[in-house]
Protein backbone atom coordinates (compact mmCIF):
# COMPACT_ATOMS: atom_id res chain seq x y z
CA UNK A 1 0.00 0.00 0.00
CA UNK A 2 1.07 3.72 -0.52
CA UNK A 3 1.05 5.84 2.01
CA UNK A 4 1.70 9.61 1.97
CA UNK A 5 5.04 8.84 3.74
CA UNK A 6 6.47 7.01 0.84
CA UNK A 7 5.17 9.79 -1.92
CA UNK A 8 7.06 12.11 0.14
CA UNK A 9 10.13 10.61 1.43
CA UNK A 10 10.86 7.05 0.81
CA UNK A 11 9.07 4.89 -2.04
CA UNK A 12 11.42 1.73 -1.45
CA UNK A 13 8.26 -0.08 0.65
CA UNK A 14 5.85 0.29 -2.10
CA UNK A 15 5.18 -3.19 -3.69
CA UNK A 16 5.62 -3.87 -7.28
CA UNK A 17 2.12 -4.68 -7.99
CA UNK A 18 0.55 -1.21 -6.41
CA UNK A 19 3.70 1.23 -8.83
CA UNK A 20 3.33 -0.92 -11.54
CA UNK A 21 6.84 -2.57 -10.99
CA UNK A 22 6.45 -3.97 -14.83
CA UNK A 23 5.97 -0.34 -16.57
CA UNK A 24 7.91 1.47 -19.06
CA UNK A 25 9.24 -1.84 -20.98
CA UNK A 26 9.26 0.02 -24.13
CA UNK A 27 6.36 2.59 -23.14
CA UNK A 28 3.64 3.23 -20.42
CA UNK A 29 1.67 -0.14 -19.16
CA UNK A 30 -1.88 0.47 -18.42
CA UNK A 31 -1.07 -1.06 -14.57
CA UNK A 32 0.66 2.44 -14.44
CA UNK A 33 -1.56 4.23 -16.40
CA UNK A 34 -4.41 3.46 -13.61
CA UNK A 35 -2.69 2.72 -10.51
CA UNK A 36 -4.29 0.70 -7.58
CA UNK A 37 -4.25 3.46 -4.85
CA UNK A 38 -6.53 3.23 -1.69
CA UNK A 39 -6.09 5.55 0.42
CA UNK A 40 -7.59 8.98 -0.31
CA UNK A 41 -4.95 11.01 1.56
CA UNK A 42 -2.36 9.45 -1.33
CA UNK A 43 -4.27 9.39 -4.02
CA UNK A 44 -3.44 13.17 -5.68
CA UNK A 45 0.08 13.10 -4.42
CA UNK A 46 0.36 9.37 -5.87
CA UNK A 47 -1.01 10.07 -9.37
CA UNK A 48 0.84 13.02 -9.74
CA UNK A 49 3.95 11.14 -8.66
CA UNK A 50 3.19 8.85 -11.12
CA UNK A 51 2.29 10.77 -13.83
CA UNK A 52 5.33 12.85 -13.56
CA UNK A 53 7.46 9.49 -13.94
CA UNK A 54 5.43 8.83 -16.84
CA UNK A 55 6.07 11.95 -18.67
CA UNK A 56 9.81 11.56 -17.72
CA UNK A 57 10.01 7.89 -19.08
CA UNK A 58 8.72 9.28 -22.47
CA UNK A 59 11.07 12.45 -22.45
CA UNK A 60 13.88 9.50 -22.26
CA UNK A 61 12.29 7.31 -25.22
CA UNK A 62 12.13 10.95 -27.35
CA UNK A 63 15.84 11.08 -26.24
CA UNK A 64 16.37 7.65 -27.57
CA UNK A 65 14.45 8.35 -30.92
CA UNK A 66 16.04 11.77 -31.45
CA UNK A 67 19.83 9.84 -31.38
CA UNK A 68 18.58 7.28 -33.42
CA UNK A 69 17.89 9.64 -36.27
CA UNK A 70 20.96 11.11 -36.06
CA UNK A 71 22.35 7.79 -36.07
CA UNK A 72 20.45 6.49 -39.40
CA UNK A 73 21.29 9.94 -41.06
CA UNK A 74 24.45 9.28 -41.02
CA UNK A 75 24.34 5.44 -41.66
CA UNK A 76 21.82 6.53 -44.44
CA UNK A 77 24.45 8.97 -46.05
CA UNK A 78 27.58 6.67 -45.74
CA UNK A 79 25.95 3.71 -47.53
CA UNK A 80 23.60 5.72 -50.34
CA UNK A 81 26.85 8.82 -50.89
CA UNK A 82 30.17 7.23 -49.84
CA UNK A 83 32.21 4.08 -50.65
CA UNK A 84 32.60 2.73 -47.05
CA UNK A 85 29.94 2.87 -44.04
CA UNK A 86 30.91 2.53 -40.40
CA UNK A 87 27.97 1.83 -39.09
CA UNK A 88 27.02 -2.53 -38.96
CA UNK A 89 24.12 -2.08 -37.14
CA UNK A 90 22.00 0.03 -34.39
CA UNK A 91 19.99 -0.62 -31.17
CA UNK A 92 18.37 1.08 -28.29
CA UNK A 93 16.40 0.47 -25.07
CA UNK A 94 14.65 2.37 -22.20
CA UNK A 95 15.89 0.83 -18.72
CA UNK A 96 12.72 -0.69 -17.30
CA UNK A 97 11.25 0.89 -14.42
CA UNK A 98 11.87 -2.32 -12.47
CA UNK A 99 15.52 -1.97 -12.83
CA UNK A 100 15.31 1.95 -11.89
CA UNK A 101 13.14 1.30 -8.81
CA UNK A 102 16.29 -1.49 -7.89
CA UNK A 103 18.74 0.88 -8.67
CA UNK A 104 17.17 3.89 -7.18
CA UNK A 105 16.89 1.59 -3.52
CA UNK A 106 20.43 -0.05 -4.08
CA UNK A 107 21.76 3.75 -4.25
CA UNK A 108 19.47 5.90 -2.07
CA UNK A 109 18.41 7.66 -4.55
CA UNK A 110 14.86 9.44 -4.23
CA UNK A 111 12.32 8.14 -6.11
CA UNK A 112 11.31 11.37 -8.07
CA UNK A 113 12.14 12.69 -11.84
CA UNK A 114 14.59 15.00 -10.69
CA UNK A 115 16.97 12.97 -8.58
CA UNK A 116 16.83 10.35 -11.44
CA UNK A 117 17.46 12.44 -14.07
CA UNK A 118 20.45 14.18 -11.78
CA UNK A 119 22.03 10.41 -10.61
CA UNK A 120 20.87 7.67 -12.96
CA UNK A 121 22.64 8.28 -16.76
CA UNK A 122 21.59 4.81 -18.01
CA UNK A 123 17.61 5.08 -18.62
CA UNK A 124 18.40 5.73 -22.36
CA UNK A 125 20.67 4.26 -23.65
CA UNK A 126 21.64 3.81 -27.61
CA UNK A 127 24.63 1.02 -29.20
CA UNK A 128 26.42 1.47 -31.92
CA UNK A 129 28.22 -1.14 -33.49
CA UNK A 130 30.84 -0.70 -36.25
CA UNK A 131 33.45 -2.36 -38.25
CA UNK A 132 36.44 -1.72 -36.92
CA UNK A 133 38.19 0.23 -33.88
CA UNK A 134 38.96 3.50 -35.91
CA UNK A 135 35.07 3.37 -36.50
CA UNK A 136 34.47 3.91 -33.79
CA UNK A 137 36.56 7.47 -32.83
CA UNK A 138 35.37 8.37 -36.52
CA UNK A 139 31.25 7.96 -35.62
CA UNK A 140 32.27 9.70 -32.44
CA UNK A 141 33.19 12.65 -33.83
CA UNK A 142 30.59 12.58 -36.48
CA UNK A 143 28.31 13.09 -33.38
CA UNK A 144 29.36 14.86 -30.86
CA UNK A 145 30.36 17.96 -33.49
CA UNK A 146 26.34 18.11 -33.99
CA UNK A 147 25.30 20.92 -32.15
CA UNK A 148 22.51 20.20 -30.12
CA UNK A 149 24.50 17.23 -28.88
CA UNK A 150 26.22 18.43 -25.78
CA UNK A 151 28.66 15.72 -24.18
CA UNK A 152 28.49 15.41 -20.73
CA UNK A 153 30.93 12.72 -20.05
CA UNK A 154 33.03 9.95 -21.88
CA UNK A 155 34.57 7.04 -20.98
CA UNK A 156 37.08 5.58 -22.69
CA UNK A 157 36.93 1.25 -21.97
CA UNK A 158 39.21 0.70 -25.40
CA UNK A 159 42.06 2.79 -24.24
CA UNK A 160 41.36 1.97 -20.33
CA UNK A 161 39.50 -1.58 -20.28
CA UNK A 162 37.67 -2.81 -17.55
CA UNK A 163 39.38 -5.07 -15.28
CA UNK A 164 37.02 -8.06 -16.29
CA UNK A 165 38.40 -7.76 -20.23
CA UNK A 166 34.98 -4.82 -21.34
CA UNK A 167 36.11 -2.73 -23.87
CA UNK A 168 33.73 0.14 -25.83
CA UNK A 169 33.59 3.78 -25.94
CA UNK A 170 30.41 5.36 -24.04
CA UNK A 171 29.88 9.11 -24.72
CA UNK A 172 27.20 10.39 -21.93
CA UNK A 173 25.18 13.15 -23.67
CA UNK A 174 22.59 15.45 -23.43
CA UNK A 175 20.15 16.43 -26.01
CA UNK A 176 17.43 18.55 -26.80
CA UNK A 177 13.68 17.01 -26.63
CA UNK A 178 10.89 19.66 -28.25
CA UNK A 179 7.72 18.66 -26.40
CA UNK A 180 4.17 20.40 -27.13
CA UNK A 181 5.23 22.88 -23.47
CA UNK A 182 8.58 22.97 -23.51
CA UNK A 183 12.22 21.45 -24.41
CA UNK A 184 13.86 18.96 -21.99
CA UNK A 185 17.77 18.27 -21.90
CA UNK A 186 17.21 14.72 -21.99
CA UNK A 187 20.71 12.61 -21.13
CA UNK A 188 21.10 9.39 -23.37
CA UNK A 189 24.18 7.00 -22.88
CA UNK A 190 25.85 6.26 -26.52
CA UNK A 191 27.98 3.06 -26.19
CA UNK A 192 30.45 2.70 -29.43
CA UNK A 193 31.77 -0.76 -30.07
CA UNK A 194 33.42 -3.13 -32.79
CA UNK A 195 31.36 -6.17 -33.82
CA UNK A 196 34.29 -8.13 -31.41
CA UNK A 197 33.51 -6.10 -28.67
CA UNK A 198 29.57 -6.64 -28.85
CA UNK A 199 30.47 -10.43 -29.00
CA UNK A 200 32.71 -10.42 -26.15
CA UNK A 201 29.98 -7.99 -23.68
CA UNK A 202 27.02 -10.23 -24.82
CA UNK A 203 28.52 -13.20 -23.71
CA UNK A 204 30.12 -11.41 -20.22
CA UNK A 205 26.36 -10.58 -19.54
CA UNK A 206 25.04 -13.48 -19.77
CA UNK A 207 27.49 -15.43 -17.64
CA UNK A 208 27.03 -12.34 -14.94
CA UNK A 209 23.40 -12.65 -14.80
CA UNK A 210 23.31 -16.09 -14.88
CA UNK A 211 26.02 -16.72 -11.71
CA UNK A 212 24.36 -13.30 -9.94
CA UNK A 213 27.81 -11.67 -10.15
CA UNK A 214 29.50 -14.00 -8.24
CA UNK A 215 31.33 -15.64 -11.39
CA UNK A 216 33.74 -18.58 -10.65
CA UNK A 217 37.28 -17.74 -11.22
CA UNK A 218 37.74 -19.87 -14.18
CA UNK A 219 35.05 -18.35 -15.98
CA UNK A 220 36.68 -14.45 -15.39
CA UNK A 221 40.07 -15.96 -16.72
CA UNK A 222 38.08 -17.01 -19.48
CA UNK A 223 36.64 -14.02 -20.38
CA UNK A 224 39.66 -11.81 -20.02
CA UNK A 225 41.72 -14.31 -22.35
CA UNK A 226 38.90 -13.78 -24.50
CA UNK A 227 38.82 -10.45 -24.73
CA UNK A 228 42.55 -10.37 -25.88
CA UNK A 229 41.48 -13.02 -28.80
CA UNK A 230 38.64 -10.47 -29.60
CA UNK A 231 40.90 -7.27 -29.66
CA UNK A 232 43.80 -8.92 -31.29
CA UNK A 233 40.96 -9.99 -34.15
CA UNK A 234 39.73 -6.28 -34.23
CA UNK A 235 43.44 -5.04 -34.99
CA UNK A 236 44.37 -8.23 -37.40
CA UNK A 237 41.40 -7.24 -39.16
CA UNK A 238 41.77 -3.43 -39.13
CA UNK A 239 45.42 -3.85 -40.96
CA UNK A 240 43.96 -6.23 -43.58
CA UNK A 241 41.09 -3.48 -43.80
CA UNK A 242 43.86 -0.82 -44.37
CA UNK A 243 46.07 -2.78 -47.15
CA UNK A 244 42.83 -3.44 -49.30
CA UNK A 245 42.24 0.23 -48.89
CA UNK A 246 45.90 0.73 -50.27
CA UNK A 247 45.55 -1.68 -53.22
CA UNK A 248 42.15 -0.03 -54.08
CA UNK A 249 44.06 4.03 -53.95
CA UNK A 250 46.54 2.34 -56.04
CA UNK A 251 44.52 0.76 -58.63
CA UNK A 252 41.97 4.20 -58.84
CA UNK A 253 45.80 6.21 -59.26
CA UNK A 254 46.45 3.71 -62.00
CA UNK A 255 43.23 4.83 -63.65
CA UNK A 256 43.80 8.18 -63.20
CA UNK A 257 47.00 7.67 -65.34
CA UNK A 258 45.43 5.59 -67.73
CA UNK A 259 42.47 7.22 -68.54
CA UNK A 260 40.67 5.00 -71.49
CA UNK A 261 39.93 2.74 -68.80
CA UNK A 262 37.67 4.93 -66.68
CA UNK A 263 34.15 5.25 -67.94
CA UNK A 264 32.52 7.43 -69.73
CA UNK A 265 30.23 9.94 -68.41
CA UNK A 266 26.69 7.86 -69.95
CA UNK A 267 28.17 4.53 -69.23
CA UNK A 268 28.26 5.72 -65.22
CA UNK A 269 24.83 7.15 -65.74
CA UNK A 270 23.95 3.62 -67.19
CA UNK A 271 25.40 1.45 -64.13
CA UNK A 272 23.84 3.81 -61.79
CA UNK A 273 20.64 3.01 -62.90
CA UNK A 274 21.07 -0.25 -62.95
CA UNK A 275 21.81 -0.71 -59.76
CA UNK A 276 18.91 1.14 -58.24
CA UNK A 277 15.09 0.50 -58.47
CA UNK A 278 12.99 2.74 -60.54
CA UNK A 279 9.71 3.19 -60.71
CA UNK A 280 7.35 3.46 -63.75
Amino acid sequence: MLTPMDLTGNCYGVSPTTVGAAAYRGGVTEELQRPAIDTDAGTAAARELLHSLRRMMLSYRFGIDEIMTKINILREEFRNIHDYNPIEHTGSRLKSFESILAKAKRKGIPLTPQSLRESMFDIAGVRVTCSFVSDIYRVRDMLVAQRDITVVDERDYIAHPKPTGYKSLHLIVHIPVYLSDRVEDVIVEIQLRTIAMDFWASLEHKIFYKYGGSVPKHLTDSLRLAAEVAWSLDTSMERIHDEIKLIQEDRDAEGLRHPSTLLRPEEILEAFMRSVDVGE
